[in-house]
């Protein structure tokens, strides 16, 4: 047998509402477009990563009974992006096609991932919005200059070798972790597993208040309804005629609550005919997604919405394996030539991802992060989110999910 060392993939994602505000006086222009027309690039990276976060939704839905999930397929998008930047061959193609990128040069996708950031990172200043890329690596293994350079460029990522074996390097990669979350992930690891050489971790971070609050003195408790029939009490928030964009038909009833100056927003589906919220969302595609954003439309509502905070972590090595990644993370086939001198001898030993949300009348905030460790006027109608639901943080204009998740029991902060 060759001689080989595993990577590792780590996620995290954290979203938190119900903060005080930090931002502005909300008295600005709203943002009604976005400050450039999208690239080519930057669309099929979109579409991408929307279409590899609803597949890693539907497979990690049917592998874990949790009655919550919830992802970033944002930041597992470019933590992988970052590993898949040091694939060759077989692994990079698997890699590729389980990301959605099709037949993308990697110079493109490339470019879109560091134009995308930027877009991201700048657009609305009554957001918060973070995105911190790390490559963590022993400071006995070699590394490519032309994959530091190109991590550097396109993903703006920090590069640094540590001693794997002194356990103050943990303490040093979770520190990262905990700042670039702003203090919702303390930690992603528990130690160095002797066999890794590397850790490549993508952090997301989004804090933004409601444009239109919830009025805290309409709050109340009220029961949710779980998928197995029983009761959940919660404390369930209200806003009466909200002026909002909304879908309610048969299909599907959908209603997006907006943040800051408009260009985000928190987008929430209830199942038709109450329907099992795993059942249906196992149908979900970018393309049914896509129809129903399309079918938005402004209107006053009445929104019913549990205040709620949960935590949630998962290993996706099965997961992608089950995706077509499995390549990548087999300890003979898997080839990272063009991540190190030794990089026929990595592969990819796990990829984690641990998130974070709490919402309540203020607004949202939200972290992620994902490593991938190699080792080697009548009355308006009304959404009342009192049963299981699909809830997603995006971008409006580029159309870009940030997080996306099932919520089946949610806890009230």
């Amino acid at each position: 047998m060759r001689w080989s060392k595993p990577l590792s993939a780590l996620a995290l994602a954290t979203m938190l509402a119900g903060c005080e505000s930090i931002f502005g006086s909300g008295d600005e222009e709203p943002i009604t477009r976005l400050p450039r027309a999208l690239t080519q690039s930057e669309q099929e990276l979109i579409v991408a990563s929307n279409r590899f976060g609803f597949n890693l939704l539907r497979e990690v839905s049917a592998r874990d009974t949790s009655s919550n999930i919830f992802l970033s397929p944002l930041s597992a998008s470019m933590a992988l992006g970052m590993t898949m930047n040091g694939a060759s061959g077989e692994t990079f193609s698997a890699m590729r096609s389980t990301l959605g990128f099709g037949t993308m040069e990697p110079a493109a996708i490339n470019a879109a991932y560091r134009s995308l950031i930027d877009l991201l990172l700048g657009l609305d200043r009554n957001v918060d919005m973070r995105l911190a890329n790390s490559i963590w690596v022993d400071q006995q293994f070699p590394l490519h200059p032309a994959f530091v350079e190109s991590s550097l460029q396109h993903f703006d990522a920090r590069v640094t070798a540590l001693d794997f074996g002194n356990p103050a390097s943990v303490k040093t990669i979770n520190a990262w972790v905990d700042q670039g979350t702003n203090g919702k992930i303390k930690t992603i690891l528990e130690q160095i597993d002797p066999e890794i050489v590397m850790y490549l971790i993508n952090a997301v971070y989004f804090k933004g208040s409601w444009t239109q609050e919830f009025d805290p003195a309409r709050t109340s408790p009220a029961p949710f309804h779980r998928a197995d029939g029983s009761q959940h009490p919660v404390q369930m928030m209200f806003m009466r005629d909200a002026e909002v964009r909304s879908v309610m038909n048969d299909q599907v009833q959908m209603v997006d609550l907006a943040y800051g100056r408009g260009a985000f927003s928190m987008t929430l589906v209830l199942p038709p005919n109450a329907q099992p919220l795993r059942q249906w969302a196992a149908g979900v595609t970018d393309e049914k997604w896509q129809g129903w954003i399309a079918q938005l439309h402004d209107g006053k509502l009445d929104v019913s919405l549990p205040r709620f905070r949960l935590e949630y972590d998962e290993v996706l090595n099965n997961t992608l394996k089950a995706m077509g990644m499995a390549t990548a993370f087999d300890d003979v086939a898997a080839d990272f030539s063009g991540m190190s001198p030794r990089g026929a001898d990595l592969f990819i030993a796990e990829v984690k991802q641990k998130t974070f949300i709490e919402v309540n009348e203020k607004g949202t905030e939200a972290a992620a992060a994902t490593s991938v460790g190699t080792g080697v006027t009548s009355a308006p109608p009304t959404f009342r989110a009192d049963r299981p639901f699909l809830a997603a943080i995006r971008e409006r204009h580029s159309g870009t999910i940030l997080f996306v998740g099932l919520i089946g029991d949610p806890r009230s902060p």
